[in-house]
C-alpha cells in the first residue's frame, strides 16, 4: 500500500509540474474553457432528446423517429449530461470533451458521437 501511495504521489507531481511547465501561459484558458463546457453539456443534454428525434426523423422518418430517435435522444442526454458533470469534476485537467459536437447548439443537425479516447486541449 505504501509503494501504491508513492507511485500515485510521484506520478501525480511529475503530472502537474510537466503539464503547468508545458502550457504555462494557456492553462488557465483551457481550464475555463472546460469548466465552461463542463458547465454547458451538464445543464443542456435534455437538449438531447428533441435534436434526436429530429435528426432521426429526416434520416428515417417520423415512426423511426418516434420510436428509436427518443431512445436515443435519451441515452445522448445522459451521455452528454454525464460527460458535463465529469468535466465539471475534472476541470483541472484539460481535456477536450469526449460528446462532439462539444456544445449541443454547434451542429444541431448532426447526431451527437463520441470521441474514443480523450485527448488534451491544444
Amino acid at each position: 500500500m505504501k509503494q501504491l501511495l508513492k507511485t500515485v504521489l510521484i506520478v501525480s507531481t511529475l503530472f502537474f509540474f510537466t503539464s503547468y511547465d508545458a502550457t504555462a501561459s494557456s492553462y488557465p484558458a483551457r481550464l475555463g474553457a472546460k469548466l465552461g463546457n463542463g458547465i454547458a453539456n451538464a445543464t443542456t443534454g435534455i437538449a438531447e432528446i428533441p435534436k434526436t428525434i429530429m435528426v432521426t426523423n429526416r434520416a428515417h422518418g417520423p415512426a423511426y423517429a418516434a420510436t428509436a430517435g427518443v431512445i436515443t435522444g435519451i441515452v445522448h442526454m445522459m451521455g452528454r449530461t454525464l460527460s458535463g458533470a465529469y468535466d465539471l469534476v475534472t476541470f483541472m485537467i484539460p481535456t477536450k470533451p469526449i460528446v462532439t459536437p462539444d456544445y449541443i447548439w454547434e451542429d444541431f443537425d448532426k447526431e451527437t458521437s463520441y470521441r474514443p479516447t480523450w485527448q488534451l486541449l491544444p
